[in-house]
């Protein structure tokens, strides 16, 4: 019979993956990785709706078993509404930190029909390896459309998805 070791391994590799998903709505800002990019519509939600970073938030969090955005920051707590979401991110960031794992790098993806977003792609990254405290090489924001197939793709909300690793 095999014996499983719960002895730590000296390299600890873990991946987290991260998903978020809003309604676009008028009146709103459109707020990705702390940019706000110019658009007749924005992210509804609670905080500033900004799902890319809450995608890396919970990415983070999933990779330390921290559990995710929502046990952290709920939206039923008024400290958090209007909040601007690299506090989430800077949060989780000093989490995984806190356990002794480095942000080896982050990949992610925006999916959205518009407005066209290849002209913020280096200040989001900026803005994301900032807050991250890494390099800007190791932080890849990618831009994808639903080819209008879904709700996305109908241009009623907007996407984003995000992996990380950690090494420990």
């Amino acid at each position: 019979m095999n014996e499983v070791s719960l002895a730590k391994p000296l390299n600890e590799i873990r991946t987290g993956l991260g998903w978020d998903v809003h309604r676009l709505a008028a009146g709103r800002p459109l707020i990705l990785g702390g940019v706000t990019v110019p658009s007749e519509l924005g992210l509804e939600g609670h905080s500033d709706a900004d799902i890319l970073s809450h995608a890396i938030t919970d990415a983070l969090l999933g990779a330390a078993a921290l559990g995710d955005i929502g046990m952290h920051f709920p939206d039923t707590d008024p400290r958090w509404k209007g909040a601007d979401s690299l506090l989430f991110l800077a949060h989780a960031a000093g989490l995984v930190r806190d356990l002794g794992f480095t942000i080896v790098n982050v990949d992610s993806t925006v999916i959205l029909e518009r407005p066209k977003l290849k002209d913020y792609r280096q200040p989001i990254r900026e803005s994301l390896a900032r807050t991250l405290a890494l390099e800007i090489d190791r932080v890849s924001v990618k831009f994808k459309t639903a080819e209008r197939v879904g709700p996305v793709g109908e241009g009623r909300s907007a996407e984003a998805q995000a992996i990380v690793t950690l090494v420990r």
